[in-house]
């Protein structure tokens, strides 16, 4: 939906950002001290804006200013546009010497461990452009987050946004050697007797673990509980438990021996991983060149599960 806006009805900046300092401190004077104005010119912006609006937005109260119900309203919307507003103007900023900028909304510990390792290579290829990364969970509304793309775990659904397949997911179970050792891990029944470690949004991951090795056990409920795999990971190797994870989250752990995979046992769940763009939006040469080079890194990374699978297969592995 397109907002068409009318000059009578946006203030000046000034006189919100006046607004907002008064109404922060509720006080002129301590505003003026902020703004580096005076407390007549704050009193101005502040009238200004009311007569405007047609709504007194502070109460004089035993000569101190008091924030009027009405101003107490408008005050959260005048602090989100603001911000807004600042947040527009650094990204904009981030144009200078470039010849593109693109904006991703990213899962966080699929942020940090393994898109942000293997960015190098695709700005390598593209030095003059600039990348930022903002952490997001949920699918959320194209039109009202200010993103070019974003990463999407989960099923193939994101409303009014195109999907592209990265890749699928494959977890396996892993938990520090010194752990492994003291819950003397032989076989997967051995898990019954050790600390299961569980991401919040996956409650039943143990429960089909267990259930594809054809093994029943209400131990699969017991443990801590984190809301991101960065957290369950890091308390695998803190010995707090054995955590079933996406292999590629936890690759450096498990090359520098930190986590050992206690049973060569993956299970292919049924979530995916998804490059998003808006439906409503055509993409852009750099937006383009970018989802290439990530379906390209995603297949590689495909590829090169495929020959770890092959290798412990073989007895060309340890695990």
């Amino acid at each position: 939906m397109t907002v068409m806006f009318r000059r009578g009805f946006l203030p000046p900046i000034g006189s919100l950002a006046a607004f907002e300092c008064a109404a922060r401190h509720e006080s002129f004077s301590r505003a003026a001290e902020e703004l580096h104005l005076t407390q007549g010119a704050i009193s101005r912006q502040i009238r200004t804006l009311e007569d405007l609006i047609g709504v007194a937005l502070f109460d004089r109260v035993r000569q101190r200013v008091v924030l009027s119900e009405a101003g107490r309203a408008y005050l959260a919307d005048v602090r989100r546009t603001l911000a807004e507003l600042g947040e527009a103007t650094h990204r904009v900023m981030g144009f200078a010497g470039t010849r593109g900028v693109l904006d991703l909304a990213v899962l966080p510990t699929f942020g940090a461990r393994w898109l942000v390792p293997r960015l190098p290579r695709f700005l390598a290829a593209h030095p003059e452009v600039t990348i930022n990364l903002s952490a997001r969970i949920e699918p959320f509304d194209f039109s009202a987050e200010p993103f070019d793309a974003a990463i999407h775990v989960g099923q193939p659904a994101w409303a009014g946004g195109v999907l592209e397949h990265l890749m699928d997911e494959e977890v396996v179970p892993v938990a520090d050697p010194g752990f492994a050792a003291r819950f003397a891990l032989v076989e997967p029944r051995d898990l019954e007797r050790a600390p299961l470690l569980h991401q919040s949004t996956r409650p039943t991951a143990w429960a089909d673990w267990f259930g594809a090795i054809g093994h029943t056990t209400d131990a699969v409920w017991r443990g801590l509980r984190f809301d991101q795999f960065s957290m369950v990971s890091e308390a695998a190797v803190c010995g707090m438990g054995a955590a079933l994870v996406p292999r590629f989250l936890v690759e450096e752990e498990l090359a520098s021996g930190r986590l050992v995979e206690v049973f060569a046992l993956p299970l292919a769940t049924r979530s995916a991983y998804y490059v998003v763009r808006p439906q409503s939006e055509g993409r852009s040469a750099l937006l383009r060149a970018f989802e290439a080079w990530l379906v390209a890194e995603a297949k590689s990374e495909v590829t090169r599960a495929v020959t770890r699978a092959d290798e412990v297969s073989t007895g060309r592995a340890s695990v």
